[in-house]
C-alpha cells in the first residue's frame, strides 16, 4: 500500500497550491485522502479532548484523529506556496480548508463563468 501512497501523493507533487489552480489542487488532495482514508478530517472539525473516564477506545480513536490532523496537515502546507504556508500555519487542517474554499473557489468560479461567457461571445460572432 506503501508503493500507493507515493504513487498518488506524486498527484500533489507536479503544482503547488498558488490559488488559481484550487479547485484541480483540491481535487487531488481529496483523492489522495480517500485513497489513505483521511479525508474525514478535513470534512470535520477537531472533536472535543474525551473525559478521564471516557473508554480506552474512544480516547485511541481521538489520539487517531490527532494524528490524521497532523499528517494532512502537513502535507497540504508542503503542496503550498510559501506565501499561503505563512498565512495559514497556525490553523488546524479544518480551518485551512474552509478559509481555502471561502477565498479560492468563488474565484475559480468567477474565472470559469468569465471564461465561459467569452466563449459564447466567440461563437455567437
Amino acid at each position: 500500500m506503501e508503493n500507493n501512497n507515493l504513487s498518488l501523493r506524486s498527484l500533489l507533487e507536479k503544482e503547488k497550491l498558488n490559488g488559481i489552480n484550487f479547485i484541480d489542487w483540491f481535487r487531488n488532495v481529496t483523492i489522495v485522502l480517500k485513497q489513505e482514508r483521511k479525508e474525514y478530517v478535513i470534512e470535520e472539525p477537531v472533536p472535543d479532548e474525551p473525559a478521564a473516564n471516557t473508554p480506552r477506545a474512544d480516547k485511541d480513536k481521538f489520539k487517531k484523529h490527532l494524528d490524521d490532523i497532523l499528517d494532512v496537515s502537513c502535507l497540504m502546507l508542503a503542496t503550498m506556496t510559501p506565501e499561503l504556508q505563512k498565512q495559514r500555519g497556525d490553523m488546524v487542517i479544518y480551518e485551512i480548508i474552509q478559509n481555502l474554499k471561502e477565498i479560492f473557489e468563488r474565484q475559480a468560479y468567477q474565472e470559469m463563468y468569465k471564461t465561459s461567457k467569452a466563449l459564447f461571445q466567440c461563437k455567437n460572432e
